[in-house]
């Protein structure tokens, strides 16, 4: 199908979505208590992986409390759709209100420097809303701000996606171009800040690495690790904190800013540390709906 014939056809698609931005926010997370009625009780959308990963990852708990993890998980997911969705009409300030970001001066440090920082996140809080981190850093004109992503298969809904990102400016580098894009940046004298999520499961050609998350052994992705170590980038975490609906603070934190001289894999797993705290603060509030415990460490495998 042609760009012609999908812009026809998903016109009434976006329609709907620009028409349900222009709605104050407040109104919006009604509207997700419908999605959320909708997508548990009717569709039962991927309940069964959700409630799978949350009795891996919380054995201690009792059938009652991951039962109201789980409903507290649906809820808040549904108003990341629709907070997402307001992405497509709000304004600076309103943006800067909801989404505060704290210790800009790490970030600033390095990049008035010329140095490029990788951004490490997880599916946490409302993810699409940190690419309003531009309205926060110095002299943004000469960097370039952006995240990693992996295509859509449909390609409207990919375009769609991408400019819901650059609302604010950042650009999307996708996944396969990576290393090549930021080399390209580096030999300009660019400055960038990027940000990787690496919360979810590598594919099984992929897996370099197991370590512990969630208190079980973990297959992660490390890819982030090695490019920080080619380029020179210094590596921050960004730990993004629910402060009540639809508000959220996140506070960038230094893990290394001479990745070279690291051992294999410390990066990843000091993320992965991190992260887990991240989830442990609020854990209705990460992504529960992706398999993330796919595969077993091979018997006699070091990873």
């Amino acid at each position: 199908m042609n760009r012609t014939a999908q812009n026809i056809l998903y016109f009434p698609v976006y329609a709907i979505l620009r028409i349900l931005s222009l709605l104050p926010l407040p109104i919006l997370h009604g509207v997700a208590r419908v999605l959320y009625f909708i997508a548990y009780y009717i569709v039962g959308y991927r309940r069964k992986v959700t409630r799978d990963n949350m009795a891996k990852a919380f054995p201690e708990k009792s059938e009652a409390e991951l039962l109201s993890l789980e409903k507290k998980f649906y809820k808040y997911f549904t108003d990341y759709i629709v907070e997402t969705i307001k992405l497509l009409h709000i304004s600076d300030a309103e943006m800067r209100r909801r989404m505060e970001f704290v210790n800009v001066e790490l970030i600033n440090q390095y990049t008035q420097q010329g140095r490029s920082v990788m951004l490490l996140l997880g599916h946490y809080g409302n993810w699409e809303w940190v690419t309003s981190i531009k309205l926060w850093c110095e002299k943004v004109d000469e960097l370039v701000i952006g995240q990693i992503y992996s295509p859509l298969h449909n390609s409207w809904f990919d375009r769609f996606f991408l400019r819901l990102r650059s609302r604010f400016g950042t650009v999307g580098i996708p996944y396969n171009s990576t290393l090549r894009e930021l080399v390209r940046y580096q030999r300009q004298g660019i400055a960038t800040l990027i940000g990787f999520i690496s919360d979810q499961s590598p594919s099984w050609n992929s897996i370099h690495h197991y370590t512990s998350f969630m208190g079980r052994d973990t297959a992660v992705i490390t890819g982030f690790e090695t490019i920080a170590k080619k380029l020179d980038m210094a590596v921050v975490y960004l730990d993004v904190e629910l402060i009540k609906r639809g508000y959220y603070k996140a506070t960038f934190r230094l893990i290394e800013d001479k990745p070279a001289q690291c051992a294999d894999f410390d990066i990843t797993d000091r993320y992965i540390v991190a992260l887990e705290k991240t989830i442990h603060r609020n854990p209705h509030a990460w992504l529960w709906t992706h398999r993330r415990w796919k595969y077993q460490r091979p018997q006699n495998s070091e990873k």
